[in-house]
């Protein structure tokens, strides 16, 4: 039986079959927004939830995981425990769709899986070069070292960090 580092023991795929998948994404990142819409419109072979990471359902839900990882790397946890990241968590969500299962199958032999992990870095470096471009930038809100974040929908909002909760520190 072999493990892995998040995922405990081996499950066994063969006696063990994948039912459901959980997406784990970044809900401020506007790519990964369209990726998980575009997954939802989908027809699927296997039921997909959405959850973004690091939420307080996805801790809830997910107590063994790493957390902060699963902000920085796409993240899909099957039903059965499996954990699958990266270039695997890609080919598992396409695997989930009826139109996308042949690709997958494809993209996880050893040629695919160059292809399967160039998208998946290309994307990695795309979110990063938005965030170096504006790092208080996450894709759908602008979130401000001094409490500002702007969404939007919903305009200006103020939380003090919890430095200036005693209103020591200027908002302007």
């Amino acid at each position: 039986m072999t493990t892995t580092a998040a995922a405990g023991p081996d499950r066994d795929a063969a006696r063990v079959p994948v039912r459901g998948l959980t997406v784990l994404y970044d809900a401020e990142c506007s790519l990964c927004v369209f990726v998980r819409d575009w997954l939802a419109k989908q027809p699927k072979l296997v039921p997909l939830r959405f959850v973004p990471a690091g939420s307080d359902e996805a801790r809830h839900r997910f107590p063994g995981l790493d957390h902060r990882v699963t902000r920085e790397e796409i993240t899909v946890v099957g039903d059965g425990g499996q954990v699958y990241r990266s270039s695997a968590a890609f080919v598992v969500c396409l695997w989930s769709l009826r139109r996308y299962r042949r690709l997958a199958h494809r993209l996880s032999t050893p040629a695919g899986a160059h292809l399967a992990r160039a998208a998946v870095l290309g994307a990695s470096k795309w979110r990063e070069s938005r965030q170096a471009a504006d790092p208080g930038w996450g894709g759908r809100a602008y979130r401000g070292g001094d409490g500002w974040t702007y969404d939007p929908q919903g305009g200006w909002s103020y939380s003090p960090p919890p430095a200036c909760a005693d209103g020591s520190c200027a908002t302007g």
